[in-house]
């Protein structure tokens, strides 16, 4: 395997260590408002607040590992992501901050407000759905590069069919991760009257995820013919992620093995996601970028692939010890104090 090859490989698993543990804050951000709209609050809030409250800060890592990589890796792509992403990049940035500070007035205030939970749990889905926009302008046709100036061409991207698949595919997974995570936190804090709330969330939530990554290969296809052509090749992987979720959506069904089941959710995006990447390749950005054409000389990639696999061997024990401790502690889940 080249050195590009291992850079993107190591990154991609950062990314999607951020998509499943961003997912599951996003969205119980979301379920704790809408909890509360439609009067669960005092049913569901409990466990939402539990999960929410040793992990909210610790999300973030991951995307700033993966966003400091990307530009070490492949220095290229901040010329040309760099300016076209300043409008949503600086979007989700704003919205990243004001989920922070909101989440901390919501639970740590003299004062509970409506307001600042509206503002935590809408945020939760419109992150997502910018940070969504650039997975959209990989795929070419919305970057205008004359000389040395990048244009985003916002008018072609907002009415574009495929931008606004990507970003129900975005949303609505997010509601999923979410949901089938918090349907097994609940069922291990024995807590039957939220676990059927949440559990009827997952159930409902898997639809619209299916449907909206119908429309992505929809919207695809017309979009970029070739990397249509190329997620054919790697077929048995979205295939086994579409398996994946089918067996989660029966075991959550059955009422049985919820932990199994977040596993199988967490299988169906990874195939998913990893299935796209590879067919993505050897493309960051149609049809301006390569992995050989951008990628840094060969020093500092060794450097930066040391440096981003001591990262993982630190992080993963860290966030182990974090569930150890706070989330599958069994008087922790439970809300016992001593």
């Amino acid at each position: 395997m080249q050195l590009e090859q291992i850079g993107i490989t190591v990154l991609w698993i950062f990314l999607y260590g951020y998509l499943i543990v961003a997912s599951i804050d996003f969205g119980a951000g979301f379920y704790a408002y809408y909890g509360k709209v439609i009067g669960i609050e005092n049913v569901i809030g409990p466990v939402i607040s539990r999960y929410l409250s040793p992990v909210w800060e610790v999300t973030n890592v991951f995307l700033v590992f993966f966003f400091v990589g990307i530009v070490g890796f492949f220095p290229e792509t901040a010329y040309y992501y760099g300016t076209a992403l300043l409008l949503p990049g600086s979007i989700a940035l704003i919205l990243l901050a004001v989920r922070g500070s909101f989440y901390a007035f919501a639970n740590y205030g003299a004062k509970k407000s409506n307001l600042y939970l509206l503002a935590y749990g809408s945020t939760g889905l419109l992150i997502p759905a910018a940070l969504s926009t650039v997975f959209t302008i990989s795929e070419g046709g919305f970057l205008s590069v004359s000389g040395n100036t990048v244009t985003l061409l916002m008018e072609e991207l907002f009415f574009s069919s495929y931008s606004w698949a990507v970003v129900l595919l975005a949303v609505s997974s997010v509601l999923f991760i979410s949901s089938a995570f918090l349907t097994y936190y609940a069922d291990h804090a024995e807590d039957k009257r939220a676990l059927e709330w949440l559990r009827y969330f997952a159930l409902w939530g898997g639809i619209p995820t299916i449907i909206s990554s119908l429309f992505v290969f929809i919207a695809l296809r017309n979009h970029n013919p070739e990397h249509f052509q190329n997620t054919l090749k790697v077929w048995w992987m979205f295939a086994l992620s579409f398996g994946s979720y089918v067996t989660s959506i029966w075991l959550i069904w059955r009422r049985k093995n919820y932990g199994t089941a977040f596993v199988m959710v967490m299988l169906q995006f990874a195939f998913a996601f990893f299935g796209y990447g590879i067919s993505h390749l050897p493309y960051l950005l149609y049809p301006y970028l390569t992995l050989s054409s951008s990628v840094t000389n060969p020093t500092m990639g060794r450097a930066l692939i040391v440096s981003f696999v001591a990262g993982l061997v630190l992080l993963i024990p860290a966030l182990v010890l974090l569930l150890r401790l706070f989330l599958f502690s069994a008087k922790y889940v439970k809300g016992e104090t001593s």
